[in-house]
């Protein structure tokens, strides 16, 4: 099996790097690869990248993902977000290819307080989350044999995320002030490399397993939950830091105004996932140690 990865630099495609390697031929690739054209901001040279490759698999984890930003140049994350995936399902398309995508629980509204499945209705707030619909819509209309994974509040021990903001302002400040309304899984890029290194072997068996997907780790929290249990884990591991645990303080959205809107909502279920090919996954809190843990020990 040849597997042509694109966005290979970023916190997903990082861990699929490693997660894919075991399954064939691993060409990885990044915006800035000069081998061959991978930069999403151009998606018009794409096509000639994965004809001159011919993969069996192609797996996407390049995306525009300043969910701010985006509201500023909405051109740019349509053409990184929609106009590049279309072109890879075409391609993957015209060569028999599986194309593994990535998307987000941005492509719902947010409301109410119930897990959605992959059948609920969309209704983006955001051009970042339009225009993760838009690639999703791309990719089922061409045809293509595809896996599309929805997920949600990802994170990784390389890079910058929530848990190590938590953790320097923590060093800094006396108190801090978390939202607290808004609602998910923190979900590991370890874990969803993982999970598409199983599922995309399990489908190249089983081309009746092609679909749309949602990948998260189990349970939910809020921001302030999980900035409580970041700031308590790693207090109980002997780092010093100004905040307590009862000093970070719960505060809504509106509290922290941005150009983009979050959905307050972002459960997922992920029954379908999990009953097709057989997975359990862990809850969300398991992951969060084990980069906390990685992350301290260095």
């Amino acid at each position: 099996m040849r597997i042509l990865l694109l966005g290979k630099g970023g916190q997903v495609g990082w861990e699929l790097q490693r997660s894919l390697a075991p399954l064939g031929e691993l060409v990885a690739l990044d915006f800035d690869s000069t081998e061959r054209h991978a930069d999403f901001s151009r998606p018009e040279g794409l096509a000639a990248t994965v004809q001159a490759v011919r993969p069996d698999v192609i797996v996407n984890a390049a995306a525009h993902t300043a969910v701010d930003k985006a509201e500023s140049e909405p051109a740019l994350a349509q053409a990184i977000n929609a106009t590049a995936p279309g072109v890879l399902a075409r391609e993957a398309a015209a060569l028999g290819a599986w194309l593994v995508h990535y998307s987000t629980d941005y492509v719902f509204d947010g409301s109410g307080e119930a897990p959605r499945d992959e059948e609920a209705p969309t209704g983006p707030l955001s051009v970042y989350g339009r225009t993760k619909l838009d690639g999703e819509d791309a990719i089922r209309a061409s045809g293509c044999r595809h896996l599309i994974f929805r997920t949600s509040w990802v994170y990784g021990a390389r890079g910058g995320n929530f848990a190590k903001t938590m953790l320097r302002l923590a060093a800094e400040r006396d108190r801090l002030t978390v939202i607290d309304d808004q609602i998910g899984a923190p979900t590991g890029a370890d874990l969803l490399a993982d999970i598409t290194a199983h599922a995309l072997r399990a489908a190249s068996r089983d081309p009746s397993l092609a679909g749309t997907y949602h990948a998260v780790a189990g349970g939910q929290t809020s921001w302030h939950g999980y900035a409580r249990f970041v700031i308590g884990f790693a207090q109980a591991r002997g780092l010093a830091l100004k905040t307590a645990v009862d000093a970070i303080e719960p505060v809504p959205t509106t509290a922290f105004p941005t150009p983009a809107r979050r959905p307050l909502n972002s459960r997922l279920s992920t029954a379908r996932l999990r009953q097709r090919f057989g997975l359990t996954l862990p809850e969300w809190q398991v992951g969060v140690e084990r980069m906390l843990t990685e992350v301290l020990d260095r």
